[in-house]
């Protein structure tokens, strides 16, 4: 396989990361990590020595009042991202983001085609999204609805 897929998605807090309000979020956090990781399809995450990203400084210049928090990982294919970010507890939580995030008007997840063995930057990521606002779904950052496949190997 000469690409992977990386994928980055950033929410705005509701409140402190720390708050009561972020505490059922912030306590499945591992688990979710964790089911991530044995997912097929998987390759690679950004995580501090904490094990998560949650400390990680990235799309300040999006932040919102209580900061983001950045999930930046690399798989396989779209279709190995789509069926763990669409099934099992990771959707329970997904369809609970409104408790915990700020609606966003613009894209806040995007999608590109790395070389396999290759680990986005956070300033990759942060280009990625600023590419799909400025330009919609293309072959340098597309969407789940639009995507595109990967480049083609040279011969």
């Amino acid at each position: 396989m000469a690409h992977e897929l990386a994928q980055v998605n950033f929410s705005r807090l509701l409140a402190p990361i720390d708050s009561a309000q972020l505490a059922e979020f912030v306590a499945a956090i591992d688990e979710v990590n964790a089911l991530g990781e044995q997912a097929p399809g998987f390759v690679w995450r950004l995580q501090t020595e904490q094990g998560n990203a949650m400390a990680v400084r990235a799309f300040e210049w999006d932040a919102g009042a209580h900061g983001v928090i950045v999930n930046l990982t690399v798989w396989t294919s779209a279709e190995a991202l789509r069926d763990f970010a669409y099934s099992g507890r990771h959707v329970g939580i997904m369809r609970r983001r409104r408790e915990w995030f700020a609606a966003a008007a613009e894209p806040t997840t995007a999608l590109w085609w790395v070389p396999a063995g290759h680990r986005p930057s956070t300033a990759e990521a942060e280009e990625a999204v600023r590419h799909l606002r400025a330009h919609g779904p293309t072959p340098a950052a597309f969407t789940f609805r639009t995507r595109f496949p990967p480049p083609a190997s040279a011969a």
